[in-house]
């Protein structure tokens, strides 16, 4: 009886753990990455009425980030553009046009996706955080935005080793955005110029702030 008791004891505090790996992986990364680089892919699945759900040409590249709200996520194919954060500012850099968007960075990044692996370690000020169980051999994690007027309706993250390895974003308007990543490197040797955005000559600027 005692034995039976003590399995049965272990297998709650084994399936305990298995529910709560994908929050304290992610909960680890966060605390022990003040920056990180890797590889991307990304790619949009739009759900269509009855239909086979329409999938997007992926694209790839690379990111770098710092926190607090500092990164450069870079797509390489099929287009060049760049997402660039110093913190303070957005640019956006579609090389094809020479066209430079700058937006205030400010709480907008608070509720984005952009927040879950570049921003703050308070996660569960802007995002209500819970486990989303096992899918292709990864411990996911959901994330539902607290603000009422984020375009996201929720995103998961899947974990395997304490790292993040893939993140799916549901906007309200029935696409998903899904990213796998890879070659993550935490906290690279960065400098105080590393996010300093350099405005590309002859470049037309827009100004949104």
């Amino acid at each position: 009886m005692i034995r039976s008791l003590a399995i049965a004891a272990c297998g709650l505090l084994l399936s305990g753990l298995a529910q709560a790996s994908a929050l304290e992986q992610f909960k680890t990364f966060v605390a022990s990455t003040k920056a990180a680089k890797g590889e991307f892919t990304q790619k949009q699945v739009k759900n269509t009425n009855g239909e086979a759900p329409k999938v997007s040409t992926p694209a790839t590249g690379t990111f770098v980030f710092a926190r607090p709200g500092k990164f450069i996520w870079t797509y390489v194919k099929p287009y060049d553009q760049v997402l660039q954060a110093d913190g303070d500012q957005l640019f956006i850099f579609d090389k094809d046009l020479n066209q430079v968007t700058v937006k205030k960075l400010g709480d907008a990044l608070g509720s984005s996706p952009a927040a879950i692996l570049f921003g703050s370690n308070d996660l569960e000020k802007n995002f209500t955080l819970s486990e989303a169980g096992t899918k292709d051999g990864l411990e996911w994690l959901k994330a539902v935005p607290k603000a009422k007027d984020t375009s996201f309706e929720q995103i998961t993250i899947g974990l395997r080793n304490g790292l993040p390895e893939a993140m799916e974003l549901k906007d309200s308007f029935g696409q998903t955005s899904v990213l796998s990543f890879r070659k993550i490197e935490k906290n690279p040797a960065l400098t105080a110029t590393s996010f300093k955005f350099v405005m590309p000559k002859g470049a037309d600027v827009f100004n949104n702030n």
